[in-house]
């Protein structure tokens, strides 16, 4: 019997299982891999349960763009976070998490064969929502500080264009994004009649002073979209809770995408995404901030492979990402440092990055001393293994 072919084939294949598999057989591995937190969400979130159990109909179906209490919540939050008004000009639609955001900006603003501009390194969920959708992703690259370049956006464009994709804090290099930089953004985009779609899933995660800008505060929203997620600042990774920030004539496209995909984001998840943003300022602040101090000690010893890799500043998400000096492929590079020195690593050949050999290391799933056990092994590995 032959065998079945589908649009499927061509989307690259999702690479946390891949790594995943390799460390279930080498038992003892530290993951700087996997993108999550090491603590759990608020305590606020179980509080709130209770209230979804005590209404009978909460069995039932409930609004495709999420439960009004939550809406009313969100938007509370995006005004005093990140400066945005939601008005009569633009709406929150909640969705299972932020890439279910992505793919239904996607699905909503294109036809088949459309593109999408990617700054590379980019974050391969949303090449590969690219390729599901039937569309064409155009790689820009950023500076050799993983920085937008503008110009170089604005000369990818074509007739086919129909969005510019940013994420900052970025994933998988840690930048943060200037304001300058994204107003340009913005500004390409408003004026090609283009969508700039911000994925803003770490914007909680900065450091150094360094302050997160939403591009949907600056004006006018009639070509941005903004994407959220309580996955990584609130530990909610499995409870699958994000949200959008979409221009209003969009509203009816991006719910006919989710009644179909999903008809309305899972309920209880939604009292518990509620309940989480009653939490007090000091449930990020403290969490955050230990996150924060991971980060020099992984920047610490990453900084005796000066020579060895080149480690770009970034103050932002939890990651850094590396460029190594050699010839090897990063993926044998990556197999080799979980075999022989019990670490993983993500292989930058996912996120775009084919053009050298690059490792993106994760440190927000680790305390302190599994960190510094992890990223010790990592350096180890790594000047034995490109050394000899």
């Amino acid at each position: 019997m032959e065998s079945l072919t589908s649009r499927m084939q061509g989307v690259q294949s999702p690479i946390i299982p891949v790594v995943g598999e390799l460390i279930k057989n080498s038992p003892g591995t530290i993951s700087l891999g996997q993108g999550v937190v090491h603590y759990n969400p608020p305590p606020e979130t179980i509080e709130f349960l209770p209230k979804f159990l005590a209404d009978s109909a909460n069995n039932l179906y409930k609004s495709v763009e999420g439960i009004p209490p939550l809406l009313t919540a969100l938007a509370g939050k995006l005004q005093a976070f990140n400066g945005i008004e939601i008005n009569g000009e633009n709406c929150i639609v909640v969705t299972a998490g932020s890439n279910m955001g992505f793919m239904n900006a996607i699905l909503a603003v294109t036809n088949p064969g459309d593109e999408i501009i990617l700054n590379t390194p980019y974050y391969f969920n949303h090449e590969m929502a690219i390729a599901i959708a039937g569309c064409h992703p155009v790689l820009v690259a950023t500076d050799e500080n993983y920085q937008l370049r503008p110009e170089a956006i604005a000369q990818a464009i074509t007739p086919k264009t129909r969005a510019v994709v940013t994420i900052s804090p970025n994933n998988p290099t840690g930048v943060v994004y200037s304001e300058a930089a994204l107003r340009q953004v913005n500004h390409i985009c408003d004026t090609n009649g283009i969508y700039h779609i911000s994925d803003e899933a770490y914007e909680y995660f900065t450091y150094n002073g360094v302050k997160h800008v939403s591009p949907s505060a600056f004006g006018s929203s009639k070509y941005t979209i903004s994407l959220f997620s309580l996955s990584k600042a609130y530990g909610f990774a499995s409870w699958r809770i994000g949200y959008m920030v979409i221009p209003k004539h969009l509203f009816v496209a991006i719910k006919k995408v989710q009644d179909t995909i999903l008809i309305c984001p899972p309920v209880i998840s939604q009292y518990a995404a509620l309940g989480a943003l009653q939490a007090k300022e000091e449930y990020l602040q403290i969490n955050i901030g230990a996150i924060s101090q991971v980060r020099q000690l992984v920047l610490d010893s990453l900084n005796r492979l000066q020579g060895l890799c080149s480690i770009t500043p970034a103050n932002g998400a939890f990651y850094f990402f590396l460029k190594v000096d050699t010839q090897m492929d990063a993926f044998e590079l990556v197999k080799r440092l979980i075999q022989e020195y019990k670490v993983a690593v993500i292989p930058g050949t996912t996120f775009g990055m084919d053009d050298g050999c690059y490792l993106r290391v994760a440190y927000g799933a680790l305390q302190k001393e599994t960190a510094k056990e992890g990223i010790e092994r990592l350096v180890q590995g790594l000047e034995t293994i490109v050394r000899n």
